[in-house]
């Protein structure tokens, strides 16, 4: 019997096969599209009674972050090179670029085989201040630890990288972290939320001094927050021999975060013989994110690249 597929007119055999192609580039797409997901469980109660944080602006940011998520965006599984890192967008701890120093960072990662998962922490203030935008990089860290085997990631090669008061927040992972619980339930709670390595870009470091970006400690630590409150939140002073290897960006006619930050970071690095790398470009002000220009403070990408690779971390 002849069937009836074999019977339909050729035209018709070819718009079935280019809608059959159509179905598989859009699943194709569909797998490649950033996938967001609540950082916390849905009963945790870091989320109840929260409202959605507002829409963020391709310009600017997200005025104030409530909802922590982590949105994903995987490489296709054969060019994944067994590296991830959490994105800390910045804002001075009250809002979140989400797409110049979030999504960009992670496109480009995406592109070098790293999966990028940008974070979207609670700041804001009020009941976000200091513990709360630490824990949540923490909880991003051990996340992506304990899921490591599903996103083709080295549980070895997890890192950090942040923006301005999103670079404070990566510096604080990289210097206040823990081994995890081992006697939890939870595997992600069993998670080290130590980050393998730091990317800080034009980063707040010190809360104290002339060179402390005040919005950031007001947002973070309240505006009446001491001076011994700050210090014990200025991440210069809590490297250890324990932080992990680190690469700094800063531009030396950065008003808004002077690059005496990055110096304090970079020189507590080099006093405690971990491995770093600064570059300090000549022009660029703050907020300069990513190759969006030809000056050479745009392109610190490329350098970034190359840190990665001659310290093992990506091939």
């Amino acid at each position: 019997m002849t069937s009836l597929l074999s019977r339909r007119p050729l035209g018709a055999l070819l718009l079935l096969t280019v809608a059959a192609l159509a179905m598989q580039s859009r699943v194709a797409c569909a797998a490649e599209t950033p996938k967001e997901e609540l950082l916390w469980p849905a009963d945790h109660a870091a989320n109840q009674g929260e409202k959605p944080a507002a829409p963020d602006s391709l310009d600017w940011s997200v005025q104030v972050a409530n909802s922590p998520t982590l949105t994903y965006f995987l490489p296709e599984k054969e060019k994944r090179n067994g590296t991830a890192m959490v994105i800390c967008p910045g804002g001075a701890y009250v809002g979140l670029a989400m797409q110049k120093e979030g999504h960009e960072v992670a496109e480009w990662c995406r592109e070098h085989g790293i999966v990028g998962v940008v974070l979207r922490y609670r700041c804001g203030g009020g009941k976000n201040l200091a513990p709360v935008p630490l824990q949540d990089v923490q909880q991003a860290i051990r996340t992506v630890r304990a899921h490591a085997k599903e996103l083709g990631v080295d549980p070895n090669k997890i890192g950090v990288c942040g923006f301005s008061a999103g670079g404070h927040l990566a510096s604080t992972a990289a210097t206040m972290f823990d081994d995890g619980d081992a006697k939890s339930s939870d595997p992600i709670a069993q998670q080290s939320s130590r980050p393998d390595f730091a990317v800080l870009v034009y980063p707040v470091i010190t809360l104290v001094g002339d060179a402390a970006h005040r919005g950031s400690r007001a947002n973070l630590l309240g505006g009446e927050a001491s001076e011994e409150l700050a210090e014990e939140w200025s991440t210069d002073r809590r490297v250890t021999d324990k932080t992990p290897p680190t690469f700094l960006v800063h531009a030396t006619d950065d008003d808004g975060v002077v690059p005496k930050n990055s110096i304090l970071f970079y020189e507590a690095l080099r006093a405690n013989k971990v491995p770093a790398e600064m570059h300090i470009y000549e022009v660029g002000g703050h907020g300069f994110g990513m190759l969006r220009d030809k000056r050479p403070a745009d392109l610190w990408p490329n350098e970034l690249e190359a840190w990665l690779k001659a310290r093992g971390i990506t091939p």
